[in-house]
């Protein structure tokens, strides 16, 4: 049987596979993150956030609702996703700004030395691939692996609910 707490685990630890996969490519593997890079990890930490308050609250009648929310949250990061795919791909017309890792640089001198050396990471560039599919795409698949799952569940919930009588 699904409980609030088994679930919220689950999402809870895909989450935090995913986002902790980013982080350890931009701080182990030195890839920069581009802008929308950094934008795409924003639901992640939402589903984090959402996956720890339904460990906390483990009451099964939250479990639908929090199932619904984490389907939300998890197609908004499949859209940001596949913007940031189209971009790579030049369907689409990516963001100018880009984005560096912080610098701790203390004087004026320093930050324009830092700022010099560091190049732009553009969000039309693929950094990394696997298997010819670049992080934005992987993350779009995760994405809607995720979304899949959590409608499933919040479906799959409200169908039994829908069949059980009601009680007087």
């Amino acid at each position: 049987m699904l409980t609030m707490r088994r679930f919220a685990a689950f999402a809870l630890v895909a989450s935090a596979a995913v986002l902790g996969g980013a982080l350890v490519s931009q701080y182990w593997g030195g890839l920069i993150p581009c802008e929308l890079c950094l934008f795409e990890r924003w639901p992640w930490w939402a589903a984090i956030v959402i996956a720890l308050l339904g460990l906390l609250i483990g009451r099964r009648a939250a479990l639908p609702w929090a199932a619904l929310l984490l389907a939300i949250v998890y197609a908004v990061g499949s859209v940001f996703a596949f913007y940031h795919v189209g971009v790579e791909q030049h369907w689409f017309a990516g963001p100018s700004a880009c984005t560096a890792a912080p610098s701790g640089a203390m004087t004026l001198e320093q930050m324009k030395a830092q700022l010099l050396a560091t190049p732009a990471v553009m969000c039309d560039q693929v950094q990394w691939s696997l298997f010819g599919v670049s992080l934005a795409g992987w993350n779009l698949v995760a994405s809607l692996i995720m979304t899949a799952i959590c409608g499933a569940v919040f479906m799959r919930i409200r169908r039994a609910a829908a069949r059980r009588p009601a009680h007087a």
